[in-house]
């Protein structure tokens, strides 16, 4: 199992989103400089993060990007769920189970992708994007953004 930059990038975009919450929109162009990220690349990502309901816009010259929600309520596999897609370790047991597999009446090792998957899923469902701006700048002891 693999996640994208999609995943990765987007996830660092909300984190960073998160820093100026409550503060006014933050413009494109400041995420991808201070995250390392290509704009064109960044722009993709807005478009599902939010139709999520993750973040929002606001036009004009005091617009830009902000987080939709408080960042104690916006879980990490929301947001790789707006940008990846539903979880899926093998396409038998994706959270959507699209794909019926003719051998799910007897296949041995199902329950092993499923406990995997369970695993992931619950690891990515506990921390908020909170928790994740308290790990990143309170234990690493690095100033705010």
């Amino acid at each position: 199992m693999n996640i994208s930059t999609k995943g990765r990038y987007g996830l660092r975009a909300v984190v960073d989103l998160a820093m100026n919450y409550g503060d006014r929109p933050v413009v494109l162009s400041t995420i991808a400089e201070r995250q390392d990220i290509s704009e064109g690349y960044l722009e993709q990502l807005m478009v599902p993060l939010k139709k999520a309901g993750i973040i929002a816009s606001a036009r004009g010259a005091q617009g830009g990007y902000y987080l939709a929600r408080d960042p104690r309520e916006i879980y990490v596999g929301e947001v790789f769920r707006a940008l990846e897609g539903p979880l899926a370790l093998v396409s038998c047991i994706s959270e959507e189970h699209t794909e019926a597999c003719e051998r799910k009446d007897y296949c041995g090792s199902a329950f092993i992708w499923s406990e995997i998957q369970d695993a992931i899923s619950a690891v990515l469902d506990k921390y908020t994007i909170y928790d994740l701006i308290v790990r990143e700048y309170g234990l690493a002891g690095r100033p705010r953004p």
